[in-house]
């Protein structure tokens, strides 16, 4: 576990953390992990009534400074709100993407709406967030992104078609950030969690009950594998990989692929002359 760094009974302030779908999971664990780091907090998520309980607790346990903002970040409307927030506050340090949408389902079983909940949350507001806080830190040259992942990024099963395609897309778009601001003092982790306990799974309509509970992490340990990764300045976080060669060897593979597609020859298996 990481340590806690909080020593006084007031802490020197880091700044501001972002934190979205922070009432419960892997975001209130955030909450939780940047609080005793020193941070002040806008904690943001759909249920309000539990977002301003944990506020409530971090305040009193970590005599800092939280706000709170109900939003839904699947709905136009919210995720505007949320991002004007983010656009005028100068104290904001980091940002944690955090909050999703699951729904594990065949895609013709799957409805509008939860695929819409999908493609708006994983995507679209991660997207904008990253997007408006990186306008941000840039103009200080200076700020942490943190983007929620998954592994299924670089597995779909039967049933993760469209979740495993938004998660997908959060790994190739965080790698491009990471490209952008190589020479910024701006840092960009990618975290990859597999399986994790969080309610997200009973909302997708596959419970936990369902997997092995030996290949479950708690989400405390999720944050805290992802918060030491952060400290050792890794740009890719797998929480629960124990040998990094799987992943290098597929970052290895990428780019062999990519260079040797390069030709404007087509192959020579489809006998084009």
């Amino acid at each position: 576990m990481i340590a806690n760094v909080r020593t006084l009974d007031v802490i020197e302030s880091m700044g501001k953390a972002v934190v979205t779908g922070a009432s419960g999971g892997l975001g209130e664990i955030y909450a939780h992990r940047l609080a005793s780091r020193g941070y002040d907090l806008l904690l943001i998520a759909r249920r309000g009534k539990k977002l301003d309980e944990i506020a409530t607790q971090l305040r009193e346990k970590y005599s800092i400074q939280v706000q709170t903002l109900c939003a839904d970040l699947s709905k136009h409307k919210d995720l505007h709100r949320v991002a004007g927030e983010i656009a005028q506050d100068s104290r904001i340090t980091l940002l944690v993407n955090n909050a999703g949408s699951s729904k594990l389902a065949y895609v013709a079983d799957t409805s509008d709406e939860q695929r819409d909940a999908m493609v708006g949350v994983n995507i679209v507001a991660l997207t904008v967030l990253s997007q408006v806080a990186l306008k941000q830190f840039r103009k200080r040259d200076h700020g942490i992104l943190i983007n929620i992942g998954s592994v299924l990024a670089a597995y779909t099963l039967p049933i993760s078609a469209i979740y495993s395609g938004t998660k997908a897309y959060v790994m190739s778009f965080t790698f491009g950030l990471q490209c952008e601001l190589m020479s910024d003092n701006i840092f960009i982790q990618l975290v990859m969690p597999a399986s994790t306990s969080t309610d997200i799974w009973e909302n997708s309509g596959f419970p936990l009950s369902q997997l092995d509970p030996s290949s479950i992490m708690t989400p405390e340990h999720c944050v805290d594998a992802a918060l030491a990764g952060l400290d050792l300045r890794e740009k890719v976080t797998l929480t629960s990989l124990e040998d990094q060669k799987f992943f290098d060897a597929l970052q290895t593979a990428r780019h062999a692929l990519f260079d040797a597609s390069q030709t404007g020859v087509p192959a020579s298996r489809y006998g084009i002359q």
